[in-house]
């Protein structure tokens, strides 16, 4: 790949590239959350989105959100970062789903958070392993963070990370349904050498 390649100056058609990984990814992360609920989880065709990293908060619900975002480094052949993102109400009714428990009032307490992160931990994880498996590359997951907070201050770790690479972020926003209706979204952030591996990967170099 181009040592000159960058995000600002990304052709439709790796744009597409992107968007079809983001959609199998989301696809298989879905499933992977079906099979650890034990139930039938609904996906609406995943939004992938190339925008510019500050128009993510206010796409995402605004940044005063209150959100539960799941964040893991991201190491091997590309490098990175990944972050799964729920608003506070979707993040309690998965939590307590896993824990066979009805939702209560209030914040999470640690038996919620624990299943919350290892809801986390498992969708990202089957994202990042069906795009090594289309790509052929090692993708290595660091365990996951987890933080309850406003959405703009949850952006604001992969924001620091992305300052050195650009402007732009690919943003893949799923729409699920178990009993209710859930807005899920997975911000794939590889570093701008990752990007060039990804495409070169897959013969677009």
């Amino acid at each position: 790949m181009d040592k000159e390649f960058n995000l600002d100056t990304m052709t439709d058609e790796y744009v597409d590239v992107l968007r079809e990984l983001g959609n199998i990814g989301a696809g298989n992360a879905m499933t992977a959350l079906a099979q650890l609920l034990n139930c039938k989880v609904d996906m609406q065709v995943p939004q992938v989105r190339l925008l510019e990293f500050k128009d993510v908060g206010s796409l995402i619900g605004g940044e005063e959100q209150i959100m539960a975002g799941i964040y893991l480094a991201v190491s091997g052949d590309i490098t990175g970062s990944i972050m799964f993102l729920l608003d506070q109400e979707s993040a309690k009714h998965l939590a307590c789903k896993l824990m066979g428990m009805e939702m209560t009032e209030g914040g999470f307490g640690e038996m919620e958070l624990s299943a919350l992160m290892e809801i986390g931990n498992i969708i990202t994880g089957a994202y990042l392993n069906s795009l090594a498996a289309i790509t052929n590359l090692k993708i290595v997951p660091s365990p996951p963070a987890i933080c309850i907070d406003m959405a703009g201050a949850i952006l604001s770790v992969p924001a620091i990370e992305f300052g050195t690479i650009g402007d732009r972020i690919l943003l893949i926003q799923s729409q699920f349904m178990d009993e209710i209706e859930l807005d899920g979204y997975f911000i794939m952030v590889p570093d701008i050498e990752s990007y060039g591996k990804i495409l070169s990967s897959l013969g677009m170099a």
